[in-house]
């Protein structure tokens, strides 16, 4: 999309630059694109709003979408709970999205990725255009075979994407946005609430897992906590070689010393 090329080639020009105006950017065509990526057996949410159902009036439905996003009168709903087993026994929360707002989502994360491409460092892989957890092993495999590393850490971050601290992650999206109503939108997505077995909780923490924007955001939050730390630890304060990958909330460093 040419106007996205040229938002990020701004972005690109200055690590400084404000974005101010965006949301112009989440149009009809944008909101087709992100419907278009939706899984078309996916979980309904609590509308219980199909894809299939959804796209019956399809031009219609985005149409009116689109206009009440940049009128102000978007709202998005609860997000509904399960959990799904993990390999330890225990179960991870997953939130369910209604269609709608995973399509909103989803546009403004195509907007936000094209300013946030230009910043991320090379070495997160984790839910990035045009990278997969195939290249981020390649990528360990590469440094620890390569460089000079003895010592190896291989960190999760315990309940990540449930314990993100709203206020903290809204300062660090506004380094680089601007746009008071992305900034909303956002605001609006994190405290939208979770529905489980019937009853709605308020929201203070936490980036819902299932959420169209949530791997985004966490992206956002790890790349200054982490990731910036880490790059100017090694050139300033450690000793000796040292590698690091980082994959969503998982990464893995390697050291010399």
């Amino acid at each position: 999309m040419p106007n996205l090329e040229r938002v990020n080639a701004s972005a690109k020009q200055a690590a400084q630059t404000r974005f101010t105006s965006l949301l112009h950017h989440v149009d009809q065509a944008a909101l087709h694109r992100a419907f278009r990526r939706q899984k078309r057996q996916a979980s309904a949410g609590v509308d219980g709003m199909t894809v299939a159902k959804y796209e019956e009036r399809l031009e219609q439905n985005l149409h009116d979408l689109c206009d009440r996003v940049h009128t102000g009168r978007y709202r998005p709903q609860p997000v509904r709970r399960v959990y799904i087993p993990k390999a330890d026994g225990g179960k991870r929360p997953l939130g369910v999205p209604a269609l709608e707002d995973k399509i909103v989502q989803g546009a403004v994360a195509e907007v936000l990725s094209a300013v946030y491409e230009a910043d991320f460092c090379g070495f997160s892989y984790g839910f990035r255009p045009g990278r997969n957890p195939h290249m981020a092993l390649d990528a360990l495999h590469t440094a620890i075979m390569s460089q000079r590393v003895n010592w190896v850490l291989d960190a999760d971050i315990r309940s990540f994407f449930d314990s993100v601290d709203h206020e903290w992650l809204l300062q660090m999206v506004a380094h680089r946005i601007a746009d008071p109503r992305i900034l909303q939108l956002i605001k609006l997505w994190l405290r939208a609430g979770i529905l489980e077995s019937g009853e709605t909780y308020e929201t203070d923490r936490g980036t819902p897992q299932g959420a169209g924007i949530s791997p985004l955001l966490a992206n956002i939050f790890l790349h200054y906590t982490l990731d910036l730390w880490v790059h100017q630890w090694r050139r300033r304060h450690a000793r000796g070689r040292i590698v690091i990958v980082r994959y969503a909330d998982d990464f893995v460093m390697g050291f010399e010393k």
